[in-house]
């Protein structure tokens, strides 16, 4: 099922979430859901306070070309982050159509669940490294344009909230 995207500014986009204590149906649904909703969007990462659910789960897939690589993480965390850094053009599902360079570790390594209840660990680089920060930054309530000056960032908010008006008079 295909969820709806919450639009910054939302408060709960700056919450921290609850960690996930154990796999259940309901939970293997909401990461089905996630996913569906991600590729719709389309996006490469959705994290669970993004559709109001504010548990620290994401989904991830950031395969452009070939078979898709869709990745659930349950209570992901950086073990490790590199000295050397990348800066790519980020953009987020909860804010759309804004865009801007935000500069990362280029390669972090990363411990999760799986929705089998086990301990996962894995190194990630270029796009994947940008990708699963970006997404555990929001279950920490950060978001891209936290990173931003002051004046990038009030005028990205200022457009999101132009928008959210005009989608609830269209409503």
């Amino acid at each position: 099922m295909i969820r709806p995207i919450l639009i910054h500014p939302d408060p709960r986009l700056k919450k921290l979430c609850e960690a996930v204590t154990e796999v259940t149906p309901a939970l293997r649904s909401l990461a089905d859901d996630m996913l569906e909703t991600m590729y719709e969007a389309p996006g490469i990462g959705l994290a669970a306070p993004q559709i109001g659910v504010m548990s620290r789960i994401i989904v991830m897939d950031c395969i452009k070309d070939g078979p898709p690589e869709p990745m659930v993480l349950l209570n992901p965390q950086v073990l490790w982050a590199s000295e050397d850094v990348n800066v790519y053009e980020e953009g987020c599902l909860s804010i759309p159509d804004q865009y801007a360079e935000v500069k990362r570790p280029a390669a972090v390594k990363v411990a999760w669940m799986d929705l089998d209840g086990k301990l996962q660990e894995r190194d990630f680089s270029g796009l994947w490294a940008t990708c699963v920060q970006h997404e555990i930054d929001h279950l920490d309530g950060k978001l891209f344009i936290d990173y931003l000056g002051p004046l990038k960032r009030q005028m990205i908010t200022r457009k999101m909230e132009k928008l959210k008006r005009e989608r609830a008079r269209m409503a």
